[in-house]
């Protein structure tokens, strides 16, 4: 069986990602931490990152005032991060010496819009990886409908100023 087949409450700690670890394993913070929670974690493969989207974005009331639309940008920086958080997982990445730094994006494609109260699973596999690189496709899902999807690059590299 495998970790996406399991309901939530048969998880094991090690397949599930609450905040405490994110925030532990991510160096963004409010207004731009963009991800709740991850499930079905698995090292070097694969992770679906989830997040709850709020009128109560700070984003919402320019984009666009009357009839509130997630930038598709900020779509896909929720896949990088959800990217950078299976990588620093796998790498067991220290962030006051390390960064996850995104490299690239391709092929981005937006199918439908996401809005308040749509809740964004975004499952990310690791298409390859080359020591400290990782190259991934990640998906946006509302609802189980498809609504953007990329593929993405990014980089473990030293933070300025940290420890080797």
């Amino acid at each position: 069986m495998q970790a996406s087949d399991l309901t939530d409450k048969q998880k094991t700690s090690e397949d599930v990602i609450e905040i405490g670890e994110i925030l532990r394993r991510l160096p963004h913070r409010y207004p731009f931490l963009l991800v709740d929670r991850a499930i079905d974690f698995v090292a070097n493969k694969s992770i679906r990152g989830i997040k709850n989207v709020t009128i109560n974005e700070p984003f919402f009331p320019g984009h666009f005032p009357g009839a509130p639309v997630m930038p598709g940008v900020l779509q896909i920086e929720a896949l990088a991060q959800t990217g950078a958080l299976l990588m620093s997982k796998t790498l067991e990445a220290d962030i006051s010496k390390h960064l996850i730094l995104f490299m690239s994006v391709e092929n981005a494609r937006f199918k439908r819009p996401v809005m308040p109260g749509d809740v964004m699973e975004m499952p990310v596999e690791v298409l390859f990886q080359r020591r400290n690189i990782f190259k991934f496709r990640g998906r946006v899902e509302v609802r189980g409908e498809l609504a953007t999807d990329c593929e993405f690059a990014a980089m473990k590299a030293d933070r300025p100023g940290g420890a080797a």
